[in-house]
């Protein structure tokens, strides 16, 4: 019988179940993001979110070959609102990797002596500061005075909020003292002290408004103001906690550059501290717990950073966070409710959802009203009923789940729940898949409607227009569900078209309610201006399953067009079955570093489906992707294709790896005909025999530096 593999000990799973689950954690998270960050409309549990995200982590850090570049958290933040204007960082505002026990923070201390081949009793400072729950913001400084202020947004553009941020009384105008460099961004987090955000409700509750849930939403939508008045009659705060372009820093380590930023006015958290073990970061995380409640303003948890920004430097960024800090989450809080109903909704990829409706409850100060149950296994190993009351928990203070039943309360009567065998949207079976390679049953339901079905039609299209695909201005998930509804919008390539439509329709768009000349002509613009988006854009936009923005980025920046990639994947396809793999477009695929298996079969999936390739052919008729701005510049790597094999003595094989990727190369794992060079080390094997049959150039480690300008 097939296991419940989301209930088995990651430790004693085989590597084929390791494989099972992993793709199946992939799929959830992959549609939780779209939902959550895409749309602002998460509809799953964000605890049963954050339980994928946490074992997906373990499940890679137990089986190493399963990690295919898809983090579990590739996007930063949210799209830019269309009411500001937008600001471009000149270095990306990215988020912070979390952690939530000791051993958490052990491992984090680890894998970075581990990437820095440092000895366990060699020196290693961090510091560790409370981590503030509001909202992210860059002030930029031209010669001490403050020249623009801008959100986090999606982490590569955020909201212009200047006029905002300057009636916010703790922020410096003009920064004070000596040293202070011509360009400095200063960043950190504008937040509500608690005694203000009672006040502020209070006004709300006697105006008739709605009233805030939480001091981080009122901080956020204080801030997010059009008319600055509202902002300055708000007591905003603020904490200053890192930088982003700098032309000169007042020191060496986050430390003293903390500290420097004190000197000049800017306000400053004083429980931040230097601590150098695992131990002492534990000891102050437990230090600031106790505190918690008398600080006056909310924190959920403690941030930890290398001290020394020469490492730093040499540790990097993964796709979503910097390497070297880490957030080390508080324990969930708890409350009990009713579980009221449980309602299946169905995804862009045909997953069925059930989502638990319960009677709102307040929880670490937010009102939960929903939560998702996962899957029917889920249902079943909780034995989770209607009318139940439940245990609401949220992890790490953000993420409500449903931990348990209260069976004590169950009311008299109550009969487990059946989860429906039909799609609740357009009526066609719903089935669980037999995983071709392992033989065993898939965790989720999925409904067989495909694209007649109307749920994941109108996914497929949100999906499409989303802030990492066409991002379309104008054209968000409430126009798509109109002109889906309306049969103007059914296929990507309606889009392209519409304009042209509408020229002869008996109803144009500007004649229908909520559009107007100026709103319809702008929309049409907007979609013209994507008819040659980037190629990494259109290839996340098709929605192929596993390939999230990170991996259209690796796979935009390794074939160079789309005909390129599609005419790989379709290669790769042909000839290949469960027990072969072997031809030599699916080796190439394969070979990029970030791209697996189990992404690689969901992209030869894709163009092996002969719809697709009719809406492909339809969409490319009307756009035209470009490739993507190459990384490196003049770099003599620049577009090149690298390999490293062998002992490496100078950096570890993870900052080799991260070097090329700075210059514009791609890295790959593999030597094959496509190889332009290979770095070999000491005791480098098969691959550097590889290379010389092939007559492919070959470089020592003290070249390759010499090459890249580190030598």
């Amino acid at each position: 019988m097939a296991a419940d593999l989301r209930t088995v000990d990651v430790a004693v799973l085989t590597p084929r179940e390791a494989k099972r689950e992993h793709e199946a954690l992939g799929q959830d998270i992959a549609a939780h993001d779209m939902r959550y960050y895409n749309e602002d409309a998460p509809t799953v549990s964000d605890a049963e979110y954050d339980a994928l995200r946490r074992r997906y982590e373990a499940l890679e850090a137990r089986f190493p070959a399963l990690r295919d570049g898809e983090s579990l958290s590739l996007k930063v933040g949210a799209r830019p609102s269309e009411k500001f204007a937008k600001v471009r960082h000149g270095v990306p505002m990215l988020s912070l990797a979390n952690g939530f026990d000791d051993e958490d923070i052990a491992e984090f201390v680890a894998r970075i002596r581990r990437f820095l081949d440092l000895p366990a009793d060699a020196p290693l400072a961090f510091t560790a500061e409370p981590k503030i729950d509001g909202l992210s913001c860059s002030l930029r400084y031209e010669k001490g005075e403050l020249v623009r202020a801008a959100t986090r947004g999606d982490g590569e553009v955020g909201e212009d909020v200047t006029a905002n941020v300057m009636t916010v009384s703790g922020i410096p105008h003009r920064l004070a003292g000596g040293g202070v460099p011509d360009v400095i961004e200063v960043r950190g987090e504008i937040y509500l002290r608690h005694e203000d955000f009672a006040a502020l409700n209070r006004r709300q509750q006697e105006a008739g408004r709605p009233l805030f849930a939480n001091p981080r939403n009122a901080a956020a939508g204080s801030l997010r103001q059009l008319d600055p008045a509202i902002t300055a009659s708000r007591p905003l705060a603020f904490f200053a906690y890192a930088w982003g372009e700098a032309t000169a820093l007042p020191g060496d380590t986050q430390y003293g550059v903390i500290a420097g930023f004190g000197r000049w006015g800017l306000p400053i958290n004083p429980l931040m501290k230097l601590c150098h073990s695992v131990e002492e970061l534990v000891a102050h995380y437990r230090a600031i717990e106790m505190e918690r409640a008398t600080l006056g303003y909310d924190i959920d948890g403690v941030v930890y950073k290398v001290d020394s920004l020469a490492l730093q430097a040499r540790l990097g960024f993964v796709s979503r966070s910097p390497r070297w800090a880490l957030a080390h989450k508080f324990a969930a809080e708890q409350a009990t409710t009713e579980l009221l109903a449980i309602e299946i909704q169905v995804g862009r990829t045909g997953v069925l959802t059930p989502v638990a409706k319960l009677r709102p409850v307040t929880v670490g100060g937010v009102v939960v009203s929903n939560a998702t149950l996962h899957n029917e296994d889920e249902i079943a190993r909780k034995d989770v009923r209607v009318g139940d009351t439940v245990v609401i928990q949220r992890a790490g203070d953000v993420i409500p789940q449903i931990a348990g039943v209260v069976a004590e309360r169950r009311p008299p009567g109550s009969v487990p729940y059946e989860f429906p065998h039909s799609c609740p949207v357009c009526g066609a079976h719903a089935v669980r898949e037999i995983n071709p390679r392992t033989g065993r049953q898939d965790v989720a339901r999925r409904c067989t409607g495909g694209l007649t079905c109307p749920a994941q039609a109108v996914e497929r299209l949100r999906h499409f227009v989303s802030r990492n695909a066409l991002d379309i201005d104008g054209l968000g998930e409430k126009q798509i569900e109109y002109f889906y509804a309306e049969g103007l919008v059914r296929s990507p390539q309606d889009i392209f078209t519409l304009a042209e439509r509408d020229a002869g329709s008996m109803t144009p768009l500007r004649a229908r309610e909520g559009f107007g000349d100026t709103s319809v002509r702008n929309l049409f613009a907007a979609i013209d201006a994507r008819r040659n988006m980037p190629l990494n854009r259109f290839i996340f936009a098709l929605g192929i399953r596993h390939v999230g923005d990170t991996t259209a980025k690796l796979l935009a920046r390794h074939y160079g067009s789309f005909d390129a990639f599609r005419q790989a994947a379709i290669a790769a396809g042909q000839g290949i079955s469960a027990e072969v793999l072997n031809n030599e477009a699916w080796a190439e695929l394969t070979s990029i570093d970030g791209i697996g298996p189990v992404v690689a079969d969901a992209i030869v999936a894709f163009f092996d489906e002969p719809h697709n390739i009719e809406t492909l052919d339809a969409l490319l008729a009307q756009v035209d992707p470009q490739p993507m701005e190459a990384l490196g510049g003049d770099s003599p790597v620049a577009g090149k294709t690298v390999v490293f094999t062998g002992s490496l003595e100078r950096m570890t094989r993870d900052e080799a790896k991260a070097m090329a990727e700075r210059l514009g190369a791609k890295v790959a794992g593999s030597v094959s005909a496509k190889t332009n060079l290979v770095v070999a080390g000491p005791k480098a094997g098969s691959k550097l025999e590889r290379a010389k049959e092939l007559g492919i150039e070959v470089i020592d480690e003290a070249a390759w530096l010499e090459l890249a300008g580190a030598g």
